[in-house]
C-alpha cells in the first residue's frame, strides 16, 4: 500500500519538472509557428548534414529540390547547385511518401549554413584536429573535404588558411565535429555559431568557447542572448583589444515548430534525463518511447517525431556510434561530367568518385566499366576516401 500511496504525490512533481525543463529550453529558442517562409505550414522538417544527391538526401529522406527556395544562413537566396555533401541544412517539405519503400518528400525550402568561417589557428594531424577562431574542431571518417579547394584533406591545410566549416556542436567538450570543410580566399567577415557563456550585459560582451565577443557597437542590437543559447555571430576579421567585434547577430537555433514529421541528426546539447534533452538546441521529449541506452551530453543521435510549440515529441530515437560514423555511406545520382580512366575516377554531382575494376571493391550493376562514359546516368554509393575528398564507390548502378 505504501508504494501505491506515493504515486499521486510523485506524478505532479514529474509533470512540474518536465514543464520547468521545457520552459527553460524554449526560453532560448523563441516561439511561434514554422511557415518555412512560404505562408503555409510544411508537413516535414529535417535538419542534418547532406549525405547524398539526385534528390537532396538528409536523415534518410530524399527531398526533391527542383522547386525549393534555397538560401544561406544569412537569408540570401542561392542556387541548389551550391549544395554539397556534408553541408548542414534545414529542409522543409511536403509529407513524406514511403509507399515505394523510400522516404520521399518535395522540398519547399532549403537553408544551408556553416558553423565557422575564419582563419586556422593550428592543426594537429595526429589527433585529426584543427583550431579555428579559437574553436576546437574534430575530423572523422564522415568529414567531407572540398576536393576543389582542399585536395588531400586535413594535411593539405595550414595555419593561416581561411576555412569554412560545417559542423555539429559538442556541448560535452565545447568543440565541434566537422561534417564538411572548404578552403576560402579573402573574406569580408568571419562567422561563428556557438553557445553563449560569460554574458556581461553592462559591457555587452559574451564568450563562445574561449573567444570574447563584443556586441556593444552593433546598431539596433537584438535582445541580449542569454547564457546557454545558440547564436550566429558575423565578426569583423580583425580583433580589437583582444575582442571580436560583432557585425551581425542572430538566433542560431533550429526551429522545427508545429510540424507533422521532424527528423534531426545532431549532438545532445542539454541533458536532463533520457527522456528530456535537446539536440542542437531543439527540445526533445522522449517520454512516449523507451529511449536507448547511452544517451548523454554530446552523444550523436537521430530523432524522429512530431513537433508542437517548438518541442519534438520523439517517436524514434537512435544513438549514432563512432562505428556508425565510420561506416557512413554517401549516395550520388546524376550524369557523369568527366572521366579519368587512367586514375579510375569520374566526377558526379561535383564529387570525384574512385572505382576499381578488379576484385570485389566496386560492384557494377546493369552495366560494366565500359559504360562509364561522359554523360552516363549512374548511381554511386560508398564511403569517403581517407582524406575525405573523394567517394570510394562500393556500387555503381547504371540508370
Amino acid at each position: 500500500m505504501h508504494s501505491l500511496d506515493k504515486v499521486p504525490a510523485i506524478r505532479p512533481i514529474r509533470h512540474w519538472a518536465r514543464a520547468l525543463w521545457l520552459a527553460l529550453v524554449l526560453a532560448g529558442c523563441g516561439g511561434g509557428v514554422d511557415s518555412g517562409g512560404t505562408g503555409t505550414v510544411p508537413a516535414t522538417y529535417a535538419s542534418g548534414p547532406i549525405t547524398g544527391f539526385g534528390s537532396v538526401i538528409v536523415n534518410g529522406v530524399r527531398f526533391d529540390d527542383s522547386s525549393a527556395v534555397v538560401t544561406d544562413e544569412e537569408g540570401a537566396q542561392s542556387s541548389r547547385d551550391k549544395l554539397r555533401l556534408g553541408m548542414t541544412t534545414e529542409i522543409r517539405g511536403s509529407a513524406i511518401d514511403n509507399t515505394t519503400g523510400t522516404a520521399i518528400s518535395t522540398a519547399s525550402s532549403i537553408v544551408f549554413g556553416s558553423d565557422i568561417l575564419g582563419r586556422i589557428d593550428s592543426i594537429d594531424l595526429a589527433a585529426k584536429r584543427l583550431v579555428v577562431l579559437g574553436q576546437t574542431i574534430d575530423v572523422n571518417a564522415a568529414t567531407v573535404f572540398d576536393d576543389a579547394s582542399v585536395s588531400g584533406g586535413l594535411s593539405a591545410l595550414a595555419a593561416g588558411d581561411v576555412v569554412e566549416v560545417y559542423a555539429l556542436y559538442d556541448a560535452a567538450t565545447g568543440g565541434y565535429t566537422a561534417t564538411r570543410i572548404e578552403r576560402k580566399g579573402a573574406v569580408a567577415a568571419y562567422r561563428l555559431r556557438g553557445v553563449v557563456s560569460n554574458l556581461d550585459v553592462v559591457v555587452k560582451a559574451f564568450n563562445i568557447g574561449s573567444e570574447r565577443i563584443s556586441y556593444a557597437g552593433l546598431a539596433g542590437a537584438p535582445v541580449t542572448p542569454p547564457n546557454g543559447s545558440f547564436v550566429r555571430a558575423r565578426l569583423d576579421p580583425v580583433k580589437v583589444g583582444g575582442l571580436w567585434l560583432v557585425a551581425g547577430l542572430k538566433d542560431g537555433t533550429s526551429k522545427p515548430r508545429d510540424m507533422d514529421e521532424v527528423r534531426l541528426e545532431g549532438l545532445i546539447s542539454t541533458f536532463t534525463s533520457p527522456t528530456l534533452f535537446s539536440v542542437n538546441g531543439v527540445a526533445v521529449d522522449a517520454s512516449g518511447i523507451s529511449p536507448p541506452t547511452g544517451l548523454a551530453l554530446g552523444v550523436r543521435v537521430e530523432v524522429e517525431g512530431t513537433a508542437n510549440g517548438g518541442v519534438l515529441m520523439a517517436s524514434k530515437l537512435k544513438v549514432k556510434t563512432d562505428a556508425d560514423v565510420e561506416k557512413q555511406e554517401f549516395e550520388l545520382h546524376g550524369l557523369v561530367t568527366s572521366v579519368d580512366t587512367a586514375k579510375l575516377r569520374f566526377v558526379l554531382r561535383g564529387v570525384t568518385v574512385s572505382y576499381a575494376i578488379t576484385g570485389s571493391v566496386t560492384e557494377f550493376r546493369d552495366g560494366t566499366v565500359a559504360n562509364l562514359v561522359l554523360g552516363a546516368s549512374v548511381e554511386a554509393r560508398g564511403v569517403l576516401s581517407a582524406d575525405g575528398a573523394r567517394l570510394l564507390a562500393a556500387r555503381i548502378t547504371f540508370k
